[in-house]
């Protein structure tokens, strides 16, 4: 009936204006439509940010499980549980990213801000803690290889050669005679009597540092025979090292008390840490990986919540 659509211009006077949405409803209609919507949206994209959160912390959680473990295995070890150095600031650094991680779980899940945060700060001061004690580890190993020893297919060690740091770990007398006793309550060198009864087959074992070094036998320079790994006959003239004085055939004694023991300790002790090393550098990558991907998640949350309320406040 019309060909044409007609447009119609209403102009209100500034009076009015207040009463525009009694007058057409169906504008107040589309705008609450549109801020309804809005929200929706904001809500849905802060929902995935916090859910990439909370999946970013339980990732956080399980690399809590090789920093615990690598602290365990070195506590089972003769000589690390009878220095105790190492495995407790790995336990307890373990555990504490842990809980953090839980912590960011909970808040991401749940959220609840200031979890998040504590999670971002408490976080990145533990990723500064295990990367230290990663460099640490690394430089307190540096030193320390073996010597040939003539017709031998083992290595043996001097104390000099290692760092100061672990040498002072074994030097001080009290210290070192609890160390001592626990070494010589473990059964480390009588198997070597059980598994070894020709000397040319005890020459060429690839036995520990700990019992090649000294601890378990003379050293090689002191020229003593050999009856079984655990028993040897003095020279004549045992006067070349200090060490060839303190061996004694005495199975509580034998070579406890000499240098080369403790130099075959440190050899144990630094390629157990080396390898513990090793994982907690993996973790540690891994760790700053997922505590990157935390942050951008995070802050996207957070931009993402800014811009709705703008949002809002505009429409």
């Amino acid at each position: 009936m019309f060909p044409h659509q007609v447009q119609v211009y209403v102009f209100f006077p500034p009076s009015l204006h207040a009463f525009i949405p009694l007058l057409i409803p169906s504008l107040t209609v589309k705008q609450q439509y549109s801020s309804t919507k809005s929200k929706k949206k904001g809500r849905t994209e802060m929902a995935l940010s916090n859910n990439v959160i909370g999946a970013i912390n339980f990732v956080a959680m399980l690399l809590s499980i090789p920093i615990i473990g690598a602290g365990i295995w070195l506590a089972m070890e003769p000589d690390n549980s009878c220095v105790k150095l190492l495995q407790w600031p790995l336990i307890i650094l373990g555990i504490l990213v842990l809980v953090v991680a839980l912590a960011g779980f909970v808040g991401a899940f749940w959220r609840i801000p200031a979890l998040l945060i504590f999670y971002l700060v408490a976080m990145l001061i533990l990723i500064v803690l295990l990367a230290s004690l990663v460099v640490f580890v690394f430089l307190v190993t540096d030193k320390g290889s073996g010597h040939p020893a003539p017709s031998r297919a083992y290595s043996e060690y001097h104390l000099d050669d290692f760092s100061g740091f672990l040498r002072r770990r074994v030097r001080s007398p009290f210290k070192w005679d609890g160390i001592r006793g626990c070494l010589s309550s473990t059964n480390m060198c009588a198997e070597l009597n059980q598994s070894y009864r020709m000397a040319q087959d005890f020459f060429n074992a690839r036995i520990t540092p700990l019992q090649q070094s000294g601890c378990c036998k003379p050293p090689t320079g002191c020229g003593y025979t050999f009856v079984n790994p655990t028993y040897w006959i003095s020279p004549i003239n045992n006067a070349a090292d200090m060490d060839c004085l303190q061996w004694n055939n005495e199975q509580t004694q034998l070579c406890y008390n000499c240098d080369s023991c403790k130099a075959g300790l440190l050899a144990n002790l630094k390629s157990e840490w080396r390898k513990a090393d090793v994982i907690l550098l993996i973790t540690l990558i891994a760790l700053i990986c997922v505590y990157v991907v935390g942050c951008c998640a995070f802050r996207n949350a957070k931009t993402e919540d800014l811009f709705r309320k703008y949002k809002q406040g505009y429409t």
